[in-house]
């Protein structure tokens, strides 16, 4: 009997090994193409109403390729440059693909020009077809309130075969633009008013505006320590133009030295500005999205005082509820790097940016909640060490603290 359970087991081992063996070759053939990439459409990722198939795709768009023999794929070139892609995604008839969010299109050689080159590990095709700049779009200004003359930078995408550019309302006609297309440098024209205009740039794709004005020391001006002025108490006020290069008027300076970790003491020694109540938001606009306004400001921090530890809070009328966090010294990817200014910047803090938890916990629902119903509140900017680390010395001049629409 165990003689017969011995045979069993070795009959059914070898077919099992058997079966595997002559599996493999089928696998391999079902799991990889073997014949040169053909590409025959682009198609939209998310389908529309009615044919998906494009005659024309822009830079940052998810299109669909269909074709054959996609597997294997090592490079997906739009107009030369490399796109993002998962091979795991792709079948052999269709590969999903992120088209490069930057193409320098001035700069791209004819013979590639309008082209989607496809390599695999079996052979490569190039397949032509209409690769078009965006409409230009519009994501911040290097500094708001530069004085005339001043150089400045308006940043955002497919700033290509610029037509027209209106800078604080007024016409500009020297500057120019990246390679790439993410900034146009200009010197700040001159005869500026003191409530400014918006940015506007045409292209031969289309026009990008923005819906808040630049130069503007008026509209939703909270504290400018010059015209305008809602601070109650303690302000450390400076114009020095040697100590803060490029400073439109008076200014407030935030200090602080020596500073232990977890030091919470927003009151101690010009380490907070404190503004009475003042329009937020129009009360028209007070059920507008979080993302539509946002606190800005100029801020200037010395080469001399890098700042490497502690966040500056924005709070609501001295309250705790809810704080938005300002810590340009921490990436987005959590490295850390001493931040200092090359002059004068403006800094943009969307109002969903206030959270709870000293500013990194639950978004505050709505600008209701935020500010009241009347969007009429006080304002508080503090330095505050929530690092784990001390501060030794702390220095930043702040400016024109306002809140405005962004979008």
């Amino acid at each position: 009997m165990k003689k017969l359970l011995y045979n069993v087991n070795n009959y059914l081992l070898l077919v099992i090994i058997a079966a595997i063996f002559f599996s493999l070759p089928a696998c391999k053939k079902e799991s990889s193409s073997t014949g040169t990439p053909v590409i025959t459409a682009i198609r939209n990722y998310v389908p529309h109403p009615g044919d998906s198939l494009l005659s024309k795709v822009g830079t940052g768009q998810w299109v669909v390729i269909s074709g054959r023999n996609l597997k294997g794929a090592l490079n997906i070139y739009f107009d030369g440059v490399s796109a993002s892609f998962n091979d795991a995604w792709f079948s052999d008839t269709s590969a999903v693909v992120l088209i490069p969010s930057v193409i320098a299109f001035p700069s791209v050689p004819s013979k590639t020009l309008n082209t989607i080159t496809y390599v695999t590990t079996h052979g490569q095709t190039t397949f032509s077809f209409p690769i078009v700049a965006p409409a230009p779009s519009i994501s911040g200004i290097s500094d708001e309130d530069a004085n005339p003359g001043d150089s400045v930078k308006i940043y955002g995408f497919n700033f290509f075969f610029v037509q027209s550019l209106t800078y604080a309302g007024l016409p500009v006609t020297s500057y120019k633009s990246s390679n790439d297309g993410t900034y146009i440098s200009l010197a700040v024209p001159a005869g500026v008013t003191q409530t400014g205009g918006i940015v506007s740039v045409t292209t031969k794709s289309g026009k990008a505006t923005t819906v808040y004005t630049v130069h503007d020391f008026v509209t939703g001006v909270f504290q400018n320590w010059d015209s305008i002025n809602t601070y109650p108490w303690g302000s450390n006020t400076s114009s020095s133009s040697t100590d803060f290069p490029g400073n439109t008027g008076s200014y407030n300076v935030l200090t602080a030295t020596n500073l232990a970790a977890d030091d919470f003491a927003w009151y101690n020694g010009g380490r907070g500005v404190n503004m009475g109540a003042s329009q937020w938001v129009p009360i028209a606009d007070i059920d507008s999205s979080l993302s539509s306004y946002a606190v800005k400001f100029e801020i200037s921090v010395p080469t001399t005082t890098p700042w490497v530890n502690g966040a500056i809070y924005v709070a609501v009328n001295y309250s705790f509820n809810y704080i938005a966090r300002y810590t340009p010294w921490i990436s987005s990817t959590g490295k850390t790097t001493a931040f200092t200014t090359n002059g004068w910047q403006t800094v943009t803090i969307p109002l969903s940016n206030f959270l709870t938890n000293n500013g990194t916990g639950t978004q505050v629902a709505s600008i209701t909640d935020l500010v009241g119903a009347s969007g009429n509140n006080g304002m508080n900017i503090w330095y505050i060490n929530d690092s784990s680390g001390a501060v030794t010395a702390f220095t930043a001049a702040i400016d024109n603290i306002r809140v405005v629409k962004i979008n």
